[in-house]
Formats: C-alpha cells, sequence, structure tokens
C-alpha cells in the first residue's frame, strides 16, 4: 500500500515540529489533535495556541484531511516566526537603548569632569576635557558650545592694557625721580 502521507506534510511547509494524536472515540469516529510547535520560536505565549483538533469517520478524514489542516497549521507556522522575529527585533531595540544609556552615562561623567574643573577654575584642562564631537556626535551642539564657552574664559585679549588687567609690563622700567 503506498501513501503520499508525508509528502503532503512536506509540501505544508510548515515551521516548526508537527505533533499529531489519533484517538478513536466510542462513537467510531477518530479525534485527531494536530499541535505545531516551533522550538526556535523563544517566546512562550506559542503554547497558548491549543492544538487543532478534528473529529471524523476515517473516511470523512481521508477525503478531507489536508483541506482541513493546511490554512490554520499555515496560520499558525507563520505566527510562531513572526513571534521569534519580533523578538529578534525587541531584543536589538533593547540592546540599541543600553548602548544609547551607556554613551550618554560616559557623556555625563566626561562633563561632570569638565564642571568641576571649571569650578577650580582651570579654564584650559576643562576645555580639553571636553569630549570629542567625534566620540559623541548626537550631543554635537552641547560640546561646541561648551568649548565656546570655555574658550571665552581663557582667550587672551591682545588689545588688554596692563591698566585692564591690573598687571604691569615686564619691559615697563620704574621711573626715576630726580
Amino acid at each position: 500500500m503506498k501513501t503520499n502521507f508525508f509528502s503532503r506534510v512536506e509540501a505544508l511547509q510548515l515551521s516548526g515540529d508537527v505533533v499529531l494524536t489519533l484517538k478513536k472515540n466510542g462513537d467510531g469516529q477518530w479525534v485527531v489533535s494536530i499541535r505545531l510547535h516551533n522550538r526556535e520560536c523563544g517566546d512562550s505565549a506559542q503554547n497558548l495556541i491549543p492544538p487543532l483538533v478534528l473529529k471524523h469517520t476515517a473516511k470523512e478524514l481521508d477525503a478531507g484531511f489536508f483541506q482541513a489542516i493546511a490554512q490554520p497549521l499555515q496560520q499558525t507556522s507563520d505566527l510562531s516566526v513572526q513571534m521569534e522575529s519580533y523578538l529578534r527585533q525587541q531584543q536589538k531595540a533593547k540592546e540599541a537603548s543600553e548602548m544609547a544609556k551607556d554613551k550618554e552615562r560616559k557623556f555625563k561623567q566626561a562633563m561632570e569632569k569638565v564642571d568641576a574643573l571649571e569650578k577650580e577654575k582651570k579654564f584650559r584642562e576643562a576645555y580639553c576635557k571636553v569630549p570629542a564631537v567625534s566620540d559623541f556626535p548626537e550631543f554635537e551642539n552641547d560640546i561646541r558650545k561648551r568649548k565656546r564657552k570655555l574658550s571665552e574664559k581663557f582667550a587672551p585679549d591682545l588689545f588688554e592694557s596692563p591698566e585692564t588687567t591690573g598687571q604691569e609690563n615686564k619691559n615697563d622700567k620704574p621711573k626715576n625721580k630726580k
């Protein structure tokens, strides 16, 4: 006797394991329970999908078994694949979020060092400690603004006179009184 059962199951192209349970009940009908379980799907919600249950005579099952199971099993297969894809994307988003938080934390730590140096009036050192734009491109405006403000505090005024600075020019000699 030749059967094409397995060829027809294979033709469904399902992702996962097909678990088939057959039981004959007391009134001459077969109870067929079919469950699709995708081991690659990490979402336990797939376990909430109930098995497909058919109750028919042997002749009815022979005539319409694959027509009855094809669409529901394909939908279940697609759902489990989508669930796994969703979990992977969710994990990627979580990792990206953690990386962004870590980067923001590192930026804040660097800027706290700059703040401390600025409070000590070590403006040039603070300027040097401001993170590079290339390391934190998402904070480019903050970095440029901070560097500008710090450079204003230590930039010399070439036209400044000794009277305004309170310093005397070293080349100036005191005048002798005669």
